[in-house]
């Protein structure tokens, strides 16, 4: 399997919208970070769909590592 990417070691922080559709990078590769281009191409891993249930800012994961995809568990603070 692929390892994903490190895009940043700290969270996307955004208002999203609810009814929305998402579609979250897992592979770290998409030049608009924290959602997927497509770049994820030719590896094993996906974007995941998701959509939020109310208007709020949302911290979604840029290290890729979250154990709470596509939000961010803090997981960045301990990588090397």
């Amino acid at each position: 399997m692929t390892e994903p990417v490190i895009a940043q070691k700290k969270p996307c922080v955004m208002e999203l919208e609810p009814g929305t559709r998402y579609w979250w990078c897992a592979c770290g590769r998409s030049a608009n970070q924290p959602f997927c281009d497509g770049s994820h191409a030719g590896t094993s891993i996906e974007p995941l769909e998701f959509t939020v249930p109310e208007k709020k800012k949302y911290g979604l994961c840029a290290c890729k590592h979250t154990r709470n995809a596509p939000f961010c568990d803090a997981t960045h603070r301990n990588l090397d």
